[in-house]
C-alpha cells in the first residue's frame, strides 16, 4: 500500500470511528489522530518520502514520548494502543 493510500484509509478510519465508538474510544481516537496527523504534517513539510512502516515508527515514537511524559492514564493508554493496533492493520 502506498503511503498516500494509507493516510487516506487512516483518515476514513478516524472519521468512521466517530459514528460507532464509545466515549473512551472517541477520546483515544482523537488523541491518536493528533499524533498521526502531526507525523504526516512533519513528513510533508520536510518533504520526506516515508514508507508506511516509517510513518508508523514516527507515530509510535511520538506516542512513547507522550506516555513517558505522563500524558495519559493507564486506561486511556490502553484505548489508544488498541485503536493504534487496529489502524496499523490498514497499512499491513
Amino acid at each position: 500500500m502506498s503511503l498516500q493510500a494509507y493516510i487516506e484509509a487512516a483518515q476514513q478510519f478516524f472519521d468512521e470511528l466517530v459514528d460507532r465508538a464509545s466515549d473512551d474510544e472517541l477520546f483515544a481516537g482523537g488523541y491518536l489522530r493528533g499524533h498521526f496527523d502531526l507525523a504526516v504534517g512533519y513528513a510533508q513539510v520536510e518533504e520526506l518520502a516515508l514508507s508506511v512502516d516509517e510513518l508508523n515508527a514516527k507515530v509510535e515514537a511520538s506516542l512513547v514520548k507522550a506516555y513517558r511524559d505522563g500524558e495519559l492514564n493507564e486506561e486511556d493508554k490502553h484505548h489508544v494502543v488498541t485503536i493504534w493496533e487496529r489502524l496499523k492493520q490498514l497499512g499491513a
